[in-house]
């Protein structure tokens, strides 16, 4: 089981939520501002937050951010916003997922343990260690080394250049990305992908203009290739 940072403000909410968790297995600790959360989250590293939006001192959104700027901690999100662009804009802040109010415990529980199986999205049978020319891919250590300096991943985008390394040279949708990296079924979200793509090109010294490993199949999806020499 693991230790859950459950941030609401309601009490009732929160105490129904708590009592759910607990009867599964899971320790929990309870923040009902969003400072209070950001506290917890840096000092006792909780293994997964959810993260309610209506928070009295700090946005939720906002409150995401934050959260990311310190820490890759899994974030469901629990949000009565329903369209799509505000769905997209809360993953591409940085939630691994989200439900919509109201939602029960034993969907909440579902959600959980959909996301901490995402933890390890590589396959089983994948190697432990990936070399794409001067890359370097450790799926042991969650380690990258690129022309032999280590390079700093946020979970997510570790999830998906060793996703895309176990199959370098093949063209992967950005719909089964979304299903295998981010155990996403629904449409409309592959935005989510081209974001994360971005960043990690960013990091990989690379622009979709002057890709090096990262190319983009218009149409199709993206592949991992080793840099043309």
């Amino acid at each position: 089981m693991a230790t859950i940072l459950l941030v609401e403000d309601d009490q009732i909410v929160a105490a129904a939520l708590t009592h759910a968790l607990v009867d599964a297995g899971h320790v929990v600790l309870r923040a009902s501002r969003a400072t209070e959360a950001l506290r917890i989250v840096a000092d006792d590293r909780p293994e997964l937050v959810i993260l309610d939006l209506g928070l009295p001192d700090i946005d939720g959104a906002d409150a995401l951010r934050m959260i990311r700027g310190i820490s890759d901690v899994p974030v469901i999100v629990a949000t009565a916003r329903r369209s799509e662009l505000d769905i997209i804009s809360l993953l591409n802040a940085g939630a691994d997922d989200y439900v919509t109010k109201p939602f029960s415990g034993g969907h909440l529980l579902a959600r959980i343990a959909a996301v901490r199986r995402r933890g390890r999205p590589v396959r089983p049978d994948a190697p432990n260690r990936i070399v794409v020319g001067p890359l370097v891919i450790d799926a042991q250590s969650r380690e990258v080394h690129l022309d032999g300096a280590e390079i700093q991943l946020t979970r997510r985008e570790f999830d998906l250049l060793a996703y895309l390394a176990t199959r370098k040279g093949q063209v992967v949708s950005r719909r089964e990305l979304l299903a295998e990296v981010w155990q996403l079924a629904r449409a409309g979200e592959e935005q989510t992908v081209d974001v994360h793509i971005s960043w990690l090109r960013r990091k990989l010294g690379e622009t979709g203009a002057e890709p090096r490993f990262l190319r983009t199949v218009r149409g199709v999806g993206v592949k991992l290739v080793e840099p043309q020499r």
